[in-house]
């Protein structure tokens, strides 16, 4: 039976990602496609993207379904029922929930796609080795820094629907202005951009986040080891008041910059002088899905 499926669709800023899988008990994927988002062509564009890629869904697997969770960037605003603090612009101030529940004739849930990375991780996690964990932080640290926080298993959201926003705190000066109006947000500090931006700016060379790393690893580029040490410090600095005042059992770092695998060496040592207990017992974790995280997060709502 087509109800037995759940469908998942991941809103990205340059991929529209959905998945098919066969039941919530063991995540199988059985159906997976992608279409570019079109952002840059407008908010319409985008919808009509995503009512493109559902009917390939249906066309591909041969199933159909009657609801959908997707996991968008920003946020739907518990009173306005419109998005904002989307990175995708244009997704800001629309009523992007009742435009797809008009657009695609379906029930429609949708969550922050860091939510849904988070939520997808802490069921795997909580299922496999982690039974006792109960509060779990997801960390997305790609294009942009963002976060959710799974409490047993619950996605929370808070009163404004910003609950894990932890990339636009304050971090450091040096990061200059945000979309967001402020100035030296912790994603425009450690979000891969960031880091290369850095990078060019003290080597007068531009290098992808890989080369850069791998240059670090090497040895061979002192400006490639002062980004990626810089890194450490900051990714330090930046999480530790989200350890001081949640405290979670296991933090997951997902997106690009998370698979620098000395974060979790060197990154970590660079909390302690900024964490308010003598040790550091949270375990973090790579994301048991990789990529696939928030897309299966959105078909788990």
């Amino acid at each position: 039976m087509a109800s037995q499926y759940k469908w998942g669709f991941d809103l990205g800023g340059t991929k529209i990602e959905a998945v098919i899988l066969d039941s919530l008990d063991n995540n199988k994927i059985i159906e997976r496609q992608r279409v570019p988002t079109l952002s840059s062509e407008g908010y319409d564009t985008v919808i009509n993207q995503v009512k493109t890629l559902l009917n390939i869904m249906r066309d591909k697997s041969g199933l159909d379904t009657n609801e959908i969770g997707i996991g968008t960037p920003g946020r739907l605003d518990p009173e306005s029922q419109t998005m904002k603090n989307s990175n995708s612009t244009c997704l800001n101030g629309q009523p992007l929930l009742d435009d797809l529940k008009d657009r695609l004739a379906l029930d429609v849930k949708i969550e922050n796609d860091a939510n849904c990375f988070a939520l997808s991780e802490a069921i795997y996690y909580t299922s496999n080795g982690y039974k006792n964990a109960q509060v779990i932080f997801g960390v997305i640290m790609g294009t942009g820094v963002g976060g959710g926080i799974v409490v047993n298993g619950k996605v929370i959201g808070g009163l404004h629907g910003i609950g894990g926003e932890w990339g636009h705190n304050h971090l450091d000066d040096s990061g200059g202005d945000c979309y967001c109006g402020k100035v030296g947000c912790v994603e425009k500090v450690i979000a891969g951009p960031a880091l290369e931006k850095y990078f060019a700016s003290i080597s007068s060379t531009s290098k992808s986040l890989k080369d850069i790393n791998q240059m670090a690893i090497d040895n061979t580029d002192a400006h490639a080891v002062q980004t990626i040490d810089r890194l450490h410090q900051m990714f330090g600095k930046g999480i530790a008041p989200i350890l001081n005042f949640l405290d979670p059992d296991i933090v997951i770092l997902g997106g690009g910059v998370g698979n620098i695998d000395s974060l979790y060496t060197e990154g970590v040592e660079a909390i302690k002088p900024y964490h308010f207990n003598t040790h550091l017992k949270t375990r973090f974790l790579k994301p048991h899905f990789g990529d696939s995280s928030g897309v299966i997060g959105a078909a788990l709502l």
